[in-house]
């Protein structure tokens, strides 16, 4: 009787151990670390990766040409690494867009079956100079529904989108715990309840206060032109400045 108690409890132990590697969301939930991709290596995508390993999560950053990254995981330490797209995809529990908007048509063909069912957060900014037609298309159907179109199923979230990239790094720092008033907020948007509840975790890693402001719809409340763009303030100022429940 005693044997088979203990041999349940194992079972338990093991199935809970499973569930927490398995699940980005539960190993959120439990406060542990999961395995991210960064899809580039630049500002954004350094910045943010880089606040992400300081606070224990091992992160894959990822170009087309991953030797061109070893100055940023040899700075950055043991829990970065480099690699492809698809290598940093396969790698991680959660992956972070941090490309140019116009390189969303081609990174689509290339990786956009490996993202679906992945929780993605999509940093991209589409500007008119630089995106010509892509950012007709944003203008017209709104910047979250538009990246969702050329990542279809992936569990996308707008993340990391809403100001410069050395806002982030000067207010993430030591987790935020030097900012005065409190910590930065940064607005999130998505459609999947799961991959809203990661996207959280992931901000709160980083040093910053998540703000969930509804759908991919309404992302654009907080696009490039937008009043919630730029915003350096604490969670409880952001919901007053977009109207949101407090």
């Amino acid at each position: 009787m005693r044997s088979d108690m203990l041999s349940r409890r194992a079972a338990l132990a093991l199935g809970t151990a499973l569930a927490l590697t398995a699940s980005p969301v539960l190993a959120q939930d439990s406060g542990g670390k999961i395995k991210i991709g960064v899809i580039g290596g630049g500002n954004i995508g350094g910045t943010i990766g880089g606040l992400w390993v300081k606070d224990g999560h091992e992160v894959m950053f990822a170009s087309r040409h991953p030797e061109k990254l070893k100055p940023l995981v040899d700075e950055l330490g043991a829990k970065a690494k480099a690699g492809t797209p698809e290598e940093a995809i396969r790698f991680a529990d959660a992956v972070f867009l941090a490309v140019p908007y116009n390189a969303y048509p081609e990174l689509s063909k290339e990786v956009g079956p490996l993202l679906k069912g992945k929780v993605v957060l999509d940093a991209g900014n589409a500007t008119q100079k630089r995106d010509g037609a892509l950012y007709d298309e944003v203008q017209k159907d709104g910047l979250g529904i538009t990246s969702a179109k050329y990542f279809p199923g992936a569990k996308l979230v707008r993340a990391f989108s809403s100001a410069n990239y050395k806002i982030f790094a000067k207010e993430g720092a030591n987790g935020g715990k030097d900012r005065a008033g409190g910590r930065m907020a940064i607005p999130i948007a998505g459609d999947d309840p799961q991959a809203l509840k990661v996207a959280e975790g992931l901000v709160r890693d980083a040093g910053f206060d998540p703000v969930v402001i509804g759908g991919l719809k309404d992302a654009d409340k907080v696009a490039i032109g937008a009043p919630g763009f730029g915003q350096d303030v604490t969670a409880p100022e952001l919901k007053e400045k977009l109207g949101l429940a407090k």
